[in-house]
């Protein structure tokens, strides 16, 4: 399990997947044909996110599958920038 945020064209959105690399073909289509074809992105460290996040963290996670799946954890991205320092991520990881 991962978490990233991505800066996308709508602003910041955090994700949670179940996929080993952000650069994974099949989590690049469904970042797309979520509306997030092109972004910059950090990971998070999935304790960090656990502790922001709270219930909320746990909800979507339990939802996620085991593999291939991916979950907006936050699409309001004052929120979602707003809960972690910059330097609190690892990164980035463009695409284009």
């Amino acid at each position: 399990m991962k978490v990233f945020m991505l800066f996308t064209g709508s602003g910041p959105v955090v994700i949670l997947t179940s996929y080993a690399s952000l650069t994974d073909p099949g989590l690049l289509r469904a970042l797309a044909a979520k509306g997030f074809p092109k972004f910059v992105a950090f990971e998070v460290p999935v304790r960090l996110a656990e502790q922001r996040y709270g219930a909320h963290f746990f909800v979507a996670k339990h939802d996620l599958r085991d593999a291939d799946d991916l979950r907006i954890l936050d699409e309001n991205g004052p929120r979602a920038f707003g809960l972690f320092r910059l330097d609190e991520l690892t990164g980035p990881v463009i695409h284009e």
